[in-house]
Parts: structure tokens; C-alpha cells; sequence
């Protein structure tokens, strides 16, 4: 328990750091009262739109998170619906995105399902998302008008087409990996080699006595590869290409409703004059600068990837500065109400964090 802890203390004084810069190469070149002149120029009508269609790819989310359970378990809409919030609701809250964890925990004590199982399905979540991404990134590239001499200063990089591309490349190669995980994982045969090989490494002690090697393997061994069974299950969703493809579409649904959220939100903002398509481009820019480490609510980072986005599109610095800072708030703030509804709902506390014995539970 303590070494969680410790690992969230890390990933929060890392996340603070990175945000703290973030925030002030984002903002130290627009003096303050500029922009809350911006913010208070703004129709927010439009926040009731974007918040509608937003909540929506969520619902759409929780449609498709049923389909990646069906193997597990026959899911309800709601009680999809409230882990997946809260888990949401935890990543906007804490950090180290504590609420991928936390979904699998929640689901294990409503549902009684083993962790292992219902994490295999939210990994698998995340790489149709991240597969969607790459998607919508190869046609904003394909499509859109970027200056190949355009070279934005942010702190000590320069952003341009090429960093773009480097970091689509970056993004693509890590799914492949994650893709290449899960085909070895959902194979039999290699199933059984994975698990072989964690079984035999006790034997790699050569060192210790028979007694500690026999402790590894029944301490570690045993619940890995058990672990290792469970998360095949939790996969299981993927060998059905009728499903596959019904979450495919239901993956592109909800980065459409993304965009489309970010791009309603835009008709209420002066000078932020983008077309749908170049929205949707700063959003997938958005994407990649939010997966790096910040704070909880991705502040810093979330107005970083967003002025820049804009920024490429012509959009002048306080104009993208004001729209980036208030659609976070109204992009976040639903998420986070229902989220915290939803544990009301559920009995379920967002000041406990699941640990490893909630892991342990599952296995």
C-alpha cells in the first residue's frame, strides 16, 4: 500500500512539473487581463450543445464497453455506465490516470467478476481508441492544409509537420506492440509458451534454495500465469470479427462525437474560425500531448496541444488560448459530475483509490 502510494506521490510531482511547464510557455506571451477580456467575449449558449453531444460518445463508450464484456459477463447499460464514469471521473481527479484501474476494481465488487478479466477489456478499449486516432491523424495529414514551413517555438522545441509525423509514428508503433501483446495473449499456443516461461523462472535463482524458489512460484508464478488465463479471457470479445467491427464503428462514433463536441464550442468563440475537419485535427494534437504525464484534469498539457493545434490553423494566440481554456473546463466538468453522481449511486468512495489487494481480489 505504501509503495501505491509512493508511486502516485512520483507521478504527481512529475505530472506537476511537466503541467507547471506546460502552462507557462502556453501562456507567459498573453497577458492575463487579454485574455479574461477573451473569455468574457465568448457566447456560452454553445457549451449546452457541446456538453449534450459529448455526454453522447460517452453513452456510446459504455455500448461498446458492454461488447468487449460480453465474454466476461451479460452487462447491464448501467452497470456499465457507472464504473466507466467513475473511472473517467478518478483520471480527472487523481493521478498516474488511477481510474483505469480503479473501472476493473469497481466492476470486480459490484459484479464479482475476476479484475484480470474486466482489465484486458479496457486495455483493449484503449487500443481501438488509439487505432481510431491513428486513424483520424493519417487523413488530417492526408487532407489538411498544414504549412511544411511552419515552425511554432514552444519553450526550447519546435513544433511542426515533421514533429507531428514523428509523433504519429511514435503512437503507432506502441500499438502495434500493445496489438502484438494482445494476439499472444488470445492464441493458444503462445498462451501456453508465456506461461511456461513464468512458470520456469524460479529456476533462474540458482542462488537461492529450494524453499525461496518454491515460494516464487506459488507467491508469483502461479498467480501470473492464473492472471495471464484471465486476461485471454477478457480478450476473448476480439475473435469474433462481427464484434470487432461493431466496436470499430462505435470507436470512430465516439471521436466523431469528440471532434464535433470541440467544433460546436467553437461557433460561440470570436476569432476561432476553423472548418470541422481542422478541429478534428486539434484534437487528435490534443490526444498526444495529454498522454504525456501532468496533473489530474490534464491541465497544462490539455492548453499546450490546444493552442498549438489552433495555432497551425491561423487562429491569433489569445483567441486560441481563451477557447482552449474554457472548452477544458466545460469538456471535463460534465465528466466529472457524473462521475461523481455515479459513485453516489453506487456506494462507491472516490477517495479510496484500489490498491493491490483489490487486485489480489480479482485474480
Amino acid at each position: 500500500m505504501m509503495g501505491e502510494k509512493k508511486r502516485l506521490i512520483l507521478s504527481l510531482g512529475i505530472g506537476l512539473l511537466v503541467s507547471g511547464v506546460a502552462l507557462y510557455v502556453t501562456f507567459r506571451h498573453i497577458p492575463i487581463q487579454d485574455l479574461f477580456g477573451y473569455l468574457k467575449t465568448v457566447n456560452y449558449w454553445w457549451v449546452i450543445p457541446a456538453v449534450a453531444v459529448t455526454l453522447t460518445g460517452f453513452v456510446l463508450r459504455v455500448v461498446r464497453w458492454q461488447l468487449l464484456l460480453s465474454p466476461v459477463k451479460e452487462t447491464p447499460f448501467w452497470s456499465a455506465f457507472h464504473p466507466l464514469m467513475i473511472g473517467f471521473a478518478l483520471n480527472l481527479l487523481m493521478p498516474a490516470r488511477v481510474g483505469e484501474i480503479a473501472r476493473p476494481a469497481i466492476f470486480f465488487k459490484k459484479e464479482k467478476v475476476a479484475f484480470a478479466r474486466v482489465l484486458a477489456t479496457v486495455g483493449a478499449e484503449r487500443v481501438f481508441d488509439v487505432f481510431t486516432l491513428l486513424f483520424f491523424f493519417a487523413g488530417v495529414l492526408a487532407t489538411v492544409k498544414i504549412d511544411p514551413q511552419l515552425d511554432l517555438t514552444f519553450g526550447r522545441y519546435h513544433l511542426n509537420r515533421a514533429t507531428l509525423e514523428s509523433i504519429g509514428m511514435t503512437t503507432l508503433k506502441l500499438c502495434f506492440v500493445l496489438l502484438a501483446g494482445i494476439i499472444a495473449l488470445s492464441t493458444r499456443v503462445s498462451r501456453r509458451l508465456i506461461k511456461r516461461v513464468i512458470l520456469a523462472l524460479p529456476a533462474l535463482l540458482v542462488f537461492s534454495g529450494d524453499e525461496f524458489r518454491e515460494r516464487v512460484r506459488d507467491k508469483v508464478c502461479l498467480r501470473l500465469a492464473k492472471a495471464v488465463d484471465h486476461l485471454a479471457v477478457g480478450l476473448d470479445m476480439l475473435k469474433s470479427p462481427g464484434k470487432v467491427g461493431r466496436c470499430l464503428l462505435l470507436s470512430f462514433l465516439v471521436w466523431i462525437l469528440a471532434g464535433a463536441s470541440h467544433y460546436i464550442f467553437t461557433l460561440g468563440c470570436p476569432g476561432v474560425q476553423v472548418s470541422f475537419l481542422e478541429m478534428c485535427a486539434v484534437m487528435v494534437i490534443l490526444c498526444f500531448f495529454i498522454s504525456l504525464p501532468s496533473v489530474p484534469g490534464f491541465w497544462g498539457l490539455w492548453e499546450a496541444g490546444g493552442v498549438f493545434g489552433l495555432l497551425i490553423f491561423g487562429v491569433p494566440a489569445k483567441e486560441a488560448a481563451g477557447f482552449t481554456l474554457a472548452n477544458h473546463v466545460f469538456q471535463i466538468g460534465p465528466v466529472l459530475i457524473v462521475g461523481i453522481v455515479s459513485s453516489i449511486i453506487t456506494g462507491v468512495s472516490l477517495v479510496h483509490v484500489p490498491g493491490r489487494q483489490d487486485q489480489e481480489a480479482g485474480s
